[in-house]
């Protein structure tokens, strides 16, 4: 008998199914959470959140019934396998494979990306301990998931995935009322202010500022508006529109 086919008299049809439920369940709260969070237009939304309730169901099924196979269905230990603990190495990758999420995660200003890719890094992980723990119809549904959500969702895009950073850069000759009118349109527009800086763009008393502003838009939003406004107003002595930061 080899060791698939006694790990499938382990776990039969019925106890897989009930953990691709497990699975299902989790990603369905993981997008409540994530759907109040994205309406808020928080950076970590829908997907993300998906993603990682997804992944800790996954592990937590692997680090529950992954080790089956050492044990007969009595409880006795096999020969060979008395004092090893393969769990060790599953809980430092768990744990470690965080490293590489952080290097994928950027924070520019106000808005931080990557967020999503470092959570698709940590389901993949949990799919990789899935298979090297025999628990194949586990990591392949798994891993159909985690492509259907990222397919789906990077296609039909909601709330904070929706929208745009998009980085203003100009200077003015300020005479009193710029400032509150440039504020006003950018609710006009719709926009959400991230981030603003301003100082003075030359010698403190000739009126010159330095505009240094994020702002987060829907990503249907004609940039030619921003363009139009800039070039329209004599008080702006020069401007820069960089979309999609």
């Amino acid at each position: 008998m080899t060791l698939v086919e006694y790990f499938s008299k382990q776990i039969n049809l019925w106890q897989y199914f009930d953990f691709f439920i497990r699975i299902l369940v989790a990603c369905v709260c993981g997008a409540a959470i994530g759907f109040e969070r994205s309406k808020r237009l928080k950076n970590a939304g829908l997907r993300t959140h998906i993603m990682v309730c997804c992944a800790a169901a996954l592990m937590m099924i692997v680090s529950k019934y992954g080790f089956m196979d050492l044990t007969d269905a009595a409880g006795g230990i096999f020969n060979g396998t008395r004092g090893a603990d393969p769990a060790r190495i599953a809980a430092q990758v768990v744990s470690g494979i965080s490293f590489l999420g952080a290097g994928v995660i950027f924070k520019h200003g106000a808005s931080i990306k990557g967020l999503t890719t470092a959570a698709g890094i940590w389901a993949t992980a949990g799919i990789g301990l899935a298979i090297g723990a025999g628990m194949y119809g586990i990591g392949l549904f798994a891993m159909v998931v985690v492509v259907v959500i990222q397919f789906v969702m990077h296609k039909f895009k909601f709330a904070v995935e929706s929208w745009t950073d998009n980085k203003l850069d100009f200077n003015i000759q300020e005479d009193g009322t710029f400032q509150k009118e440039f504020l006003a349109r950018l609710e006009n527009w719709n926009t959400q202010l991230e981030e603003i800086e301003i100082d003075n763009a030359g010698d403190s008393t000739d009126g010159q500022f330095h505009y240094s502003v994020v702002i987060k838009t829907p990503s249907d939003f004609p940039v030619d508006e921003i363009v139009q406004f800039f070039a329209n107003d004599s008080r702006v002595l020069r401007f820069s529109v960089v979309p999609n930061i």
